[in-house]
Parts: structure tokens; sequence; C-alpha cells
């Protein structure tokens, strides 16, 4: 027996209320001044609603009624604004070596930052801790209460499923607290919305960074370990657990062979040609303790030293194989390198290119983040702002003026 169609409820003036809010401050979150008249023409809303509803965001916070001005001819138009300054955000990057926390207003821009090491850290809980610190100290920067932050985003370098849960099952994942978000949470009272490292990088390069009008990307964080955020027609990937852009998979690329990054693959081939006696290379002469750092070999090699030239050479080649290979599965537009050692992998395009034309008739375009090492932070907030601007209507601001 078939289903009676089932009947859509009805719009009442209140759910009517609140989708007209919703269009409106939508609108002016995008914009920076508009006037009534602005407004009705980008809603299609008629003047006697797009008036009440202003009044309504504007009791509520969000939004704050300009000086109209002078004018010659009638009655001046009102002017309105999102009030960018009714409350906050942050954007944490939970890395394995340094904790970054960014306090933003809600158009996004930086009021404060802090940064810590987490050198020595031994413990997932010990992990947490300086993340509450760095956000203690960060908020104390930009002058912000706990009750002035409406949500943060946070970076983790392990996988992240839909429900924000942590992925255990690789060693190096364990080493972040499975109930870091909780206990943030319960410190300072505001949510904590976990995420990928790589995949808020995605976010990051696609609002702010090189990645500006490009739905098909992909961002490869090169560091220490490869990781890759994947984005496809504006839409973020994760996998049925979160996986997806992880890159356990380069162990099985030939000429390849393991996840190891640019930096780390720069560092151990810079000490190992120092450790050669037979080798001529004034790496030997920045070494501290025979260990080189990538920055050292990066610049050596801009200053003609060969030895230096030849190991970032043989780190394009391999780099446009990983490239390659995410060419092949996703066909993105372009793939962004990010990470902390982006500004000194633009040296490596050139030969990269030249390698990546080899592996595949279709390469994507190769560009370098300009985000340097805030790339997953800056994501981090665009994740923020993503929760509140879709949940806007349900908080309770904490802050009631410009």
């Amino acid at each position: 027996m078939a289903k009676p169609p089932t009947t859509p409820p009805t719009a009442t003036p209140t759910m009517l209320r609140r989708v007209n809010a919703g269009k409106v401050l939508g609108v002016l979150t995008r914009a920076r001044v508009m006037t009534g008249t602005g407004l009705i023409e980008a809603t299609g809303l008629t003047r006697a609603t797009v008036h009440a509803v202003c009044n309504d965001l504007i009791s509520m916070g969000w939004v704050v009624e300009l000086d109209p001005g002078r004018t010659s001819v009638g009655r001046p138009s009102r002017r309105f604004e999102f009030n960018s300054h009714a409350g906050y955000v942050l954007g944490i990057d939970i890395g394995a070596a340094k904790t970054t926390v960014l306090v933003s207003d809600l158009r996004g821009e930086t009021v404060a930052k802090a940064g810590r090491s987490a050198a020595g850290v031994t413990t997932p809980s010990e992990r947490t801790e300086i993340v509450h610190e760095t956000v203690v100290e960060a908020l104390a920067s930009a002058g912000v209460t706990d009750a002035q932050v409406l949500a943060a985003g946070a970076g983790v370098a392990a996988p992240v499923d839909r429900d924000g849960n942590i992925l255990v099952d690789d060693e190096f994942w364990r080493r972040f607290d499975t109930g870091l978000a909780q206990r943030l949470t319960e410190l300072h009272g505001w949510p904590v919305l976990l995420e990928n490292d790589a995949n808020l990088a995605t976010l990051g390069e696609h609002w702010r960074g090189e990645a500006r009008n490009v739905d098909d990307l992909v961002v490869l964080l090169a560091g220490e370990r490869f990781g890759s955020g994947l984005m496809d027609s504006g839409r973020l990937l994760h996998g049925s657990r979160g996986g997806a852009g992880e890159m356990v998979f380069l162990k099985l690329v030939e000429g390849v062979g393991d996840t190891h990054g640019i930096a780390r693959i720069a560092r151990e081939n810079g000490t190992a040609a120092v450790a050669d006696a037979a080798v001529e290379t004034s790496l030997r002469d920045l070494a501290t303790d025979g260990v080189v750092t990538a920055e050292q070999v990066f610049r050596a090699a801009a200053d003609g030293d060969k030895v230096a030239q030849s190991i970032l050479q043989d780190i394009a080649g391999r780099t446009a194989r990983v490239v390659a290979t995410l060419g092949a599965l996703f066909n993105p537009e372009l793939v962004v390198l990010g990470g902390a050692v982006a500004e000194a992998a633009a040296a490596l395009l050139p030969d990269l290119e030249a390698n990546l034309a080899h592996y595949t008739s279709t390469p994507p375009r190769v560009a370098v983040s300009s985000l340097g090492d805030a790339i997953v932070s800056v994501g981090a907030v665009r994740h923020a702002l993503n929760h509140v601007e879709e949940h806007a209507l349900d908080l309770e601001l904490g802050c009631r003026s410009d």
C-alpha cells in the first residue's frame, strides 16, 4: 500500500523571520557597509521586512547601524554593517613540534597570535596542556575573554572523522589526545571543531591563499611528513573514517617509498653528505655537531653549492612523483605546496615541473603557498567562521557592541 504524501511543515511567521534574518546576515557578513536599499536588492525582501530584520539583528548584537550621513534630497537611507567584533574565533594548529593559536574577529582578521614549542612532549595530555597555555596567552594578548569566543577550529596531524574523532591506528597519530576537544571545551566553555591539519590547510588556501577561486584542489603539506588535503568542486573530501588524503600509499610508489617530507629529506641527505669526508661541500661549515638543517641546505644551494643543489634536484624529482600520483588519482586543477618549507620550496618548482611532465600527460598546476607556517591556523579560523555563520542565530554573543 502506497504511503500518503508527506505534508510539508507550515511556514510560521517565526520561521520566516528566521529565514529572512539568515539571508540578511549572510549578505552583510560578506559585504562591508550596505544601505537598506542595497539589502532589498541583494535579498529580494521588502523594505519593511529588511528593516524589521535589521532591527532584530541589531538587538542581538550581530549588526550595527551607522550614521546615515547627509543627503540633499529626501530622507537618508539607513546604513548597516556586520559587527565583526560581536565575538571572536580561534584558529589552533596543534603540530607535532609546535602549537600556534590565532585570535581573529568575525571577518577573519587576526588580532593576536601566540606560539609554543612542544619539544620534549611525551604524552598526549602534556600536548593538550601546551595547547591550553598557548590559548590563554593568545587571548590575554588580544584582550579577549573566553565569553567572547564563539568557536575554535583546531588542526592535528592525524585523520579526523566527520564526528571530530581522531584515528589512533598509527603510532604517530597516537601522539594527539583523543579527548582534546572535550578537554578544551571544559576548560574554556567554547566549542572546539577538530579537523585534520591538511584539510584545514586546504580551507586556508582556498580562502586566502594561492587557491582562491580554485575549487578542485590538493594542498600538500610537505615538511617532516607528506600529508594532503583534497577539495573537489569546493567540498573537502574526508572518506569514511577521515583518512582521505593520507599518504601512506607513498610506500608503494616507485622512487618515493615513504611519507618523509621535503624538510626531513633535505636535512637527512645534507647531514649524510657532511658525514662523508670525501664530499666537498659548504654544508660542512654550516653544520652543528655534524647535523644540517633543511634551511641550510636550501641556502647553500642558492649560494651555488653543488652538493646542496644535487640534493634539491633529487627532492624535486621525488616530489614530482608525489604530485603526479595525486594528479592521476584526483585530477586537481592546482596542487599547492604548503607548510614550514613552503617559502624555500619555491626553489624546487622549475625542476619539479620539468619532472612532472614525464609522469603525466595532464599535469596539474603547481604553486607554493604564500601563507607560510600559518597555513593550518588560517584554515582553522575559516573552519570556525563557517560554524559561526551556520549557527549565528542560535549563538549568544559575549560582545554586544562594536
